[in-house]
C-alpha cells in the first residue's frame, strides 16, 4: 500500500509531512485491495453498520459497507444533518470542534466497524465511538488506510477495542 501513499512535505503547514491517499483512490486494484482487507476484518467481527466521519471517512467506510453488505452511516460536522442528531464536542489541538450522527443512524445493540482514511492523534474516532455509544451502537472494531503511530492515537479509543490498520508510519 504505501506504493500508492504520496509524501507531501510542509503540507498544510511547514514541519508538516501529509500523506496523501488520492494516489491509492485513484488505482482501481489497489483501492479495492484495501477496502477488500478491511471488508475481511469487519466480516470477522460481524459488523451491522459502518461509520465514517467526513470527508475522507466516506471513502474508506462507504465502499467497505457496500463489500460486506452492511449499512453506512455517515458523521458529519456540526449543523449538516437534517432532522434529529447526537452531538459531541472534541478537543482539537488548539481549539474544540463538534461532530453529529443521526439520532436513528444504527439501533441499539448494533455491531459497528468505526472507518477512516487516518489514525493521527485519535480525537476524531475517539468522538466518533463516543456518538455511536451514545445512541447505543456497541463499536466492535476501528479500520484505517494509515496510521501515524508516533502521535499516539491508539490511546484515545479503547483499550479492547480491536484495530486494523493497513499501513503504518
Amino acid at each position: 500500500m504505501k506504493e500508492w501513499i504520496r509524501e507531501i512535505p510542509d503540507f498544510p503547514q511547514p514541519g508538516i509531512l501529509f500523506r496523501d491517499i488520492t494516489p491509492l483512490l485513484a488505482n482501481g486494484p489497489a483501492y479495492k485491495s484495501a477496502i477488500d482487507k478491511l471488508a475481511v476484518f469487519a466480516r470477522e467481527l460481524q459488523a451491522d453498520v459502518i461509520v465514517g466521519p467526513e470527508a475522507r471517512g466516506y471513502v474508506v467506510g462507504a465502499p467497505l459497507a457496500y463489500a460486506t453488505e452492511t449499512g453506512f452511516a455517515p458523521v458529519r460536522k456540526k449543523g449538516k444533518l437534517p432532522g434529529n442528531t447526537v452531538r459531541v464536542q472534541y478537543q482539537l489541538e488548539y481549539a474544540t470542534d463538534e461532530l453529529e450522527i443521526h439520532a436513528d443512524a444504527i439501533q441499539p445493540g448494533q455491531r459497528v466497524v468505526v472507518a477512516d482514511d487516518l489514525l493521527a492523534t485519535g480525537g476524531t474516532m475517539a468522538a466518533t465511538i463516543e456518538l455511536v455509544q451514545k445512541i447505543g451502537g456497541e463499536v466492535v472494531g476501528a479500520g484505517f488506510f494509515i496510521e501515524l503511530t508516533h502521535l499516539n492515537g491508539r490511546e484515545k479509543l479503547p483499550l479492547h477495542l480491536p484495530i486494523l490498520t493497513l499501513v503504518q508510519y
